[in-house]
């Protein structure tokens, strides 16, 4: 999730474990900690498709920062030498800062690696926003009330309630989403010759919240998007079929760009040529039609052949005109 929220857990969690003995320390250490696996963001990988599918994989793997846990508890003892008979402690809170970060990360859509370097599909659930203010503030709140307290017992409890509560906002997206999940099955059913593979749907949350969600569903000749809230007065989800033309990656299999994509994005890629016979790719889970957040050429079209070229992401204007219509669907199907 974004920076603000890890870092809000962070410091949350380290209050929790230590903030009665530490005082402020314990959450700025949590704040911190809970900063270095999205630090990858800062390292070249090789080109624009591996940037992309290697963050959130070494920095963001349990082993790893598991693995890292003792050293990093180490120096900070070394840093507060009052601490010394708190090591368990601080081993505790340094584990807790790190691993719920890529642990939070996974129920957002990106994909995250948690158990690298094996070779197990990135794990995105989808079934929360990369940002989401109801998850974020409740932890926010609970923090500031704490370190205004001071030592107060009522702080500490009002710290806990915000982890609980934004615990709780994880269990009911993941409520809200198998319940949607059902919905789409339903109209799919309906609308549909086949019934799609349960690989080929999609649900993920709406900007921002839990209330509205996205459906996608790859077919053969492209794909189908559309939406529903939980506002809605029935079980009606209206479909819009976009064209895809995965047939340009036919030669393109061995050509790593292609391949990678295809595996970190479970196969959710929108394939077209540009005006300038480039083939490029987006990856559906993130954004909307007609707006994706990733997308890249990875080939040009000479031709009738179709050659692999360096891969280069394209930036595509963030629409927020299209975010403001999304959360007004939230209340209105017609919006």
């Amino acid at each position: 999730m974004d920076s603000v929220t890890q870092i809000a857990l962070g410091a949350a969690l380290g209050q929790a474990v230590l903030g009665h003995k530490a005082g402020y320390r314990a959450a700025l250490w949590g704040g911190a900690l809970a900063t270095l696996p999205d630090l990858d963001v800062f390292l070249s990988m090789g080109g624009a498709v591996a940037d992309f599918t290697y963050h959130r994989s070494f920095s963001h793997s349990l082993i790893t920062l598991t693995l890292l846990t003792p050293l990093l508890a180490w120096l900070i003892n070394k840093v507060h030498g009052q601490y010394h008979d708190l090591q368990r402690r601080w081993l505790l809170l340094v584990w807790l800062a790190l691993v719920t970060h890529p642990v939070l990360d996974s129920f957002t859509i990106y994909g995250t690696q948690l158990f690298w370097p094996l070779p197990v599909v990135p794990i995105g659930a989808g079934s929360v926003f990369i940002i989401d203010p109801l998850y974020t503030v409740p932890l926010l709140m609970g923090v500031i009330l704490a370190l205004a307290s001071r030592q107060a017992d009522w702080g500490r409890k009002m710290n806990r309630a915000g982890l609980a509560f934004s615990s709780l906002y994880l269990v009911w997206g993941l409520t809200a989403q198998a319940y949607v999940t059902g919905i789409a099955e339903e109209n799919l059913a309906a609308v549909t010759d086949t019934r799609p593979q349960k690989n080929d749907v999609l649900v993920t949350a709406g900007p921002f919240n839990t209330l509205l969600w996205r459906v996608v569903v790859m077919q053969e000749d492209g794909y189908l998007e559309g939406y529903y809230s939980l506002f809605d007065p029935d079980r009606r989800i209206d479909f819009e079929h976009y064209r895809s033309e995965p047939d340009l990656l036919a030669d393109l299999q061995d050509h790593w760009p292609v391949s990678r994509l295809q595996w970190f994005s479970k196969g959710f890629l929108k394939v077209e040529k540009a005006s300038d016979n480039g083939v490029i790719i987006s990856d559906l889970r993130m954004g909307a039609e007609p707006s994706y957040v990733f997308t890249f050429k990875v080939a040009e079209k000479q031709g009738e052949d179709i050659i692999p070229v360096a891969d280069q992401r394209i930036e595509q204007p963030r629409d927020w005109g299209l975010a403001k219509q999304l959360l007004q669907r939230i209340i209105s199907r017609d919006s």
